[in-house]
């Protein structure tokens, strides 16, 4: 079994150490593995010593945040030197930004009603390795454990038995804190085709993560977005239906790339998405990706 998607605590949104992952995925029969942490590549080295001593196989891992003609995309890498002081000014750079975000980040979601203080959200970043990003899981976690909140409208559909309640706290980040959203605070993410090259600058393989969720009502940019010179997409995702995966595996035939598979694994902000579940393979696919690494 393969994972090649999958967020430690180097994601702000993520809940494992990368040691704990490599326990998870062994337990599971996972054999291929890649940590790939937003715009923080810190993971690989600890994840490959304990990989290696359980006998899986490692890949660094990294997913970038980067624009489009406007749009928000994320581009994962894997097989890069994550030693180069390329990923380390890309971890930097989200750093800053973030911190100068946060306080805008919480007057939005004050402005939605609610109730929250910067005190409430250094405490709950204060064991964290992004302690200067509060994300819109984190003013989630924070807002549905708030008793004065319980029955807020806002807030059903994210309690258990609402429409929005498999995944609240990364549910109430896409509604309210994604591009284009009420609590959305603009970042100047870099382009695709520059984080493109500087993948491939390090020696590693460009992939077009989760394309469903990207290009959602989008479609038509796929043409574009792989014309850019990735060398494959995430077709097989948590994210997509099984007929989605299998146009976006036909398309990397067509272009000439290859598929990756992967849950998008976080923990507790993703509660119903488990390592190793990212739908049914063809039968060709793991000779069809070990042949690019």
């Amino acid at each position: 079994m393969t994972d090649l998607h999958m967020h430690s605590w180097y994601s702000e949104d993520g809940e494992f150490t990368p040691t704990e992952l490599v326990g998870q995925c062994y337990w599971l029969g996972i054999t291929t593995m890649s940590i790939t942490d937003h715009n923080c590549a810190r993971a690989n080295t600890e994840a490959r010593a304990q990989a290696e001593a359980k006998g899986i196989r490692y890949i660094s891992g990294i997913e970038i945040d980067c624009v489009y003609k406007g749009l928000n995309f994320h581009v994962l890498g894997y097989g890069f030197d994550e030693q180069s002081a390329d990923f380390v000014r890309v971890e930097k750079n989200i750093e800053q930004q973030s911190f100068l975000a946060l306080l805008e980040r919480l007057e939005k979601t004050q402005a939605l009603g609610f109730y929250v203080t910067q005190n409430e959200m250094w405490e709950l970043s204060r064991e964290a390795y992004w302690k200067g990003s509060w994300s819109g899981e984190m003013f989630a976690e924070l807002l549905l454990t708030k008793p004065e909140y319980t029955g807020h409208p806002l807030l059903c559909p994210y309690r258990p038995g609402g429409t929005r309640s498999d995944n609240p706290y990364v549910n109430f980040y896409w509604d309210y804190y994604a591009q284009g959203k009420p609590c959305y605070v603009e970042m100047e993410y870099p382009p695709m085709e520059e984080i493109i090259g500087m993948i491939h600058r390090n020696h590693g393989k460009a992939v077009l993560a989760h394309p469903g969720v990207n290009l959602k009502d989008r479609e038509g940019l796929l043409g574009d977005v792989l014309a850019l010179g990735v060398d494959g997409v995430e077709a097989f995702s948590s994210y997509h239906t099984p007929k989605q995966a299998l146009e976006f595996y036909r398309q990397t035939q067509k272009w000439g790339l290859f598929a990756t598979c992967g849950s998008d694994y976080h923990g507790k902000t993703k509660p119903s998405i488990c390592l190793g579940g990212y739908g049914k393979l063809p039968p060709n696919w793991e000779w069809f990706f070990s042949n690019r690494f």
